[in-house]
């Protein structure tokens, strides 16, 4: 079983930038796709990114299309989430999640606790 831990979340003023970092430990042999998330308060849980685990296709919501970056060093066994020119819109706890993908919580099956992303205006 495969375990999810992110990190790297904080409060950032708008216009600003944030790394998200999610870790994988347990059974990281095999392949699967990871995607990000974030919860709002109030709102349900909506996709952001993406990444196949070879790191060749990238799939984006568009509200972060342009400004978020997802990539993934699996020596590591570590995804990234590159956040820039942020929005207080932006505001959420953010999830990392493991799975077949797509841009639904079925797709995946193992999911971290969260880290909180607040951005101020």
């Amino acid at each position: 079983q495969v375990q999810l831990v992110e990190s790297g979340g904080g409060l950032v003023q708008a216009g600003g930038s944030l790394r998200l970092s999610c870790a994988a430990s347990g059974r990281t042999f095999s392949t699967y796709v990871t995607g990000w998330f974030r919860q709002a308060p109030g709102k349900e849980r909506e996709f952001v990114a993406a990444i196949s685990w070879s790191g060749t296709n990238t799939y984006y919501a568009d509200s972060v299309k342009g400004r978020f970056t997802i990539s993934r060093d699996n020596a590591k066994n570590t995804v990234y989430l590159q956040m820039n020119s942020l929005k207080p819109e932006d505001t959420a706890v953010y999830y990392c999640a493991k799975g077949s993908g797509g841009s639904r919580q079925y797709g995946y099956n193992v999911w971290g606790q969260g880290t909180q992303v607040t951005v101020s205006s």
